[in-house]
Parts: structure tokens; C-alpha cells; sequence
């Protein structure tokens, strides 16, 4: 009766230890499972534009149309702006003789000088038709806000050359008031050369028009 008793126990404890050790075996995850996408290489073509789309960056430059009008208003601003240094250049040596030399003023050396004095302003001029006018007809183009000021810069030389004609000294002035108006038609005459210099070489040492 006793073996009976015992055969008995250690069967129940066998049954309780492997119960036990089943219920430990099970794992729960808790964790979604995700279902896998049956257009993978769709799904990824969109998820790239998407991104690049987020991303202005990479947006590509629109093309910009010129007229054949622009175009040759161009062409006559660049080709004849390379005479902007020698005609300043000249009318500042022009000046300069006169200025030092009183006797001059009576001789061809004025005559001159106010001749190359007006070819400036009338160069100037035409510069700043064409100029101003491509100007406007490419606002949208890259470049051009150092295009607006060395348009602004220009400008300002041409009105000081002006500035500088009204101002020249007239023969019939008195000494005193001579020479004053003398020293004020010089005075501007440099500073408008220096603006314009400044404005010119803008262009010339940054890539023109890019």
C-alpha cells in the first residue's frame, strides 16, 4: 500500500513539472506585425518624390527666352563699354592740362576737351539706354542685383558728368569766381570718373552679365 502511495505521488509531481515546464516554453509577443507591401518599388518611387519634392533645393533654374532685340542691345552695352576707361582717361588728362596750365584755356586744348567731355555724356547715354532697358527685360534672370547696381552706379557718373559740364567756368567770370567754379567743375568731374570706374570694373572682374 505504501509503494502504491508513492507511485502515485511521483507520478502527480511528474505531471505538475512538465506543465509547468510547457507553460515556460510559450512566448507572447506583443509586438504588431506589419504586413509587407505588394508594390515595394512603387511605394519607393513615391517615397522619393515626395522628398524631393519637400526639398526646393533640388527644383531646376527655368529657362529664360531673350528677344533677338535684347540680345542685340546686349551686344552693342558690352562691345561699346570697352571705351569707357579711355574716354575718361583722356578727358581726365584733357582736364588736368588745362587745370595746371592757365594759358591753355585759350587754345584748341579746351575745344577739345569740351568735345571728348561731350562724347562722354552722349557714350554714357546711350549705355544707359541699352542697359537699363536689358535690365528690366531680365529682372527674373540670376545676376541681377549686381546688374541694378552697377546700373545705379553708372547712372550716377552720367549725372555727374552733367553736373560737371554746368558747372565748367565761363570766360567772362571774374578771377575769384573763376577759379572757384573752376575747382567745383573738377571736383565732380573726378568723383563722377571714380563712380564710374568703380561701376565698369564691377562688371568686368564678376563675369559680366552672369
Amino acid at each position: 500500500m505504501s509503494r502504491l502511495a508513492l507511485t502515485a505521488a511521483a507520478l502527480f509531481f511528474l505531471a505538475s513539472f512538465s506543465g509547468r515546464a510547457g507553460a515556460q516554453d510559450v512566448i507572447e509577443i506583443d509586438a504588431p506585425l506589419l504586413a509587407a507591401s505588394a508594390t515595394p518599388i512603387a511605394d519607393a518611387i513615391t517615397a522619393e518624390g515626395a522628398i524631393l519634392a519637400a526639398d526646393p533645393q533640388d527644383a531646376r533654374p527655368v529657362a529664360i527666352t531673350y528677344t533677338e532685340a535684347h540680345d542685340t542691345r546686349a551686344r552693342i552695352h558690352k562691345y561699346s563699354s570697352w571705351a569707357t576707361l579711355p574716354l575718361m582717361a583722356t578727358e581726365f588728362a584733357l582736364g588736368e592740362s588745362l587745370y595746371n596750365d592757365p594759358s591753355a584755356l585759350t587754345g584748341a586744348q579746351k575745344g577739345i576737351h569740351g568735345a571728348v567731355g561731350a562724347g562722354l555724356i552722349a557714350f554714357f547715354g546711350v549705355q544707359s539706354v541699352t542697359g537699363v532697358w536689358n535690365l528690366l527685360d531680365s529682372k527674373n534672370a540670376p545676376g541681377h542685383t549686381k546688374r541694378l547696381v552697377h546700373g545705379l552706379l553708372m547712372l550716377a557718373a552720367e549725372g555727374g558728368f552733367v553736373a560737371a559740364a554746368l558747372a565748367a567756368p565761363s570766360d567772362r567770370s571774374a578771377p575769384p569766381a573763376y577759379d572757384a567754379n573752376k575747382a567745383t567743375h573738377r571736383d565732380i568731374a573726378i568723383v563722377s570718373m571714380g563712380v564710374g570706374t568703380t561701376g565698369y570694373l564691377l562688371m568686368l572682374f564678376t563675369g559680366g552679365g552672369k
